[in-house]
């Protein structure tokens, strides 16, 4: 099942972020924010929202002056031999605040090599990720984070993944025939989010939006007890929003 109204994963968010770092990197000695603005190319009124934003998240400083200087985080992801064990933690930091705002449990996958993975997680006692009671790898036709893999493939490379992976009967919910699930799949608005009402798991529901990073296939997912349905369209349209800074830490 697919929310039919809601917004884009802002990848523009991220190109526009991406053109501000790049921008104060090329003038150690800082720019205010109407020159880094123009210097970085941006439309009028697109830096006021992103900078506090890139203050918060470490990437950018601002000097009591006003100015804009590189910040602690985006020093510590270029320099060094750490630099992958840093950018796993600045994500992991993203997927924890976006846990936060969303009120659930955050997953990012990624589909690699024909495979469904899900690379990292973020839960705490209150909110904690779903049961994983059958593989996921296996699972992709029943959750939320596999059809929204799925979704992003083309047509050959989704019937590869299905041959491989025989779609399972998990609950009465599960779509388990091929040609409906190819259908719903083909209907499914590349960059709208994707609901699993109990199709993996009695008692969870689950909502995942894709992330695109140049030819990269990936998403982020979000689990909520069947209790919180309620809850769902909301977090879902909240995980949309507000992916920008995880596809900002996988940018860079």
């Amino acid at each position: 099942m697919a929310i039919t109204s809601g917004r884009t994963v802002p990848t523009h968010a991220v190109r526009y972020a991406l053109r501000l770092l790049e921008t104060v990197a090329d003038h150690p000695d800082g720019l205010t924010e109407e020159r880094l603005s123009q210097r970085a190319g941006l439309p009028s009124g697109q830096s006021a929202g992103l900078l506090p934003g890139l203050v918060r998240q470490g990437y950018l400083r601002q000097l009591p002056d006003g100015t804009f200087v590189v910040g602690d985080a985006l020093l510590a992801l270029t320099a060094g031999p750490d630099r992958q064990l840093v950018r796993r933690e600045r994500l992991q930091q993203a997927l924890d605040a976006l846990r936060d705002a969303v009120g659930a449990a955050v997953y990012l996958a990624r589909y690699t090599d024909g495979e469904l993975e899900v690379a990292q997680v973020s839960e705490t006692p209150q909110l904690p990720v779903v049961n994983e009671w059958v593989d996921f790898r296996s699972a992709a036709h029943a959750t939320a984070i596999g059809k929204c893999l799925l979704s992003q493939l083309d047509h050959d490379g989704r019937q590869d993944h299905l041959s491989r992976h025989r779609a399972a009967r998990l609950t009465s919910r599960t779509i388990t025939d091929q040609r409906t699930l190819l259908s719903a799949l083909d209907r499914q608005p590349a960059t709208m989010p994707i609901l699993d009402i109990q199709e993996y798991a009695v008692g969870t529901i689950c909502a995942a939006v894709p992330l695109t990073a140049g030819a990269a296939v990936g998403c982020l997912a979000l689990s909520l007890p069947v209790g919180e349905a309620h809850r769902l369209r909301g977090a879902a349209e909240a995980l949309n929003r507000q992916a920008a800074p995880t596809l900002l830490s996988l940018a860079l």
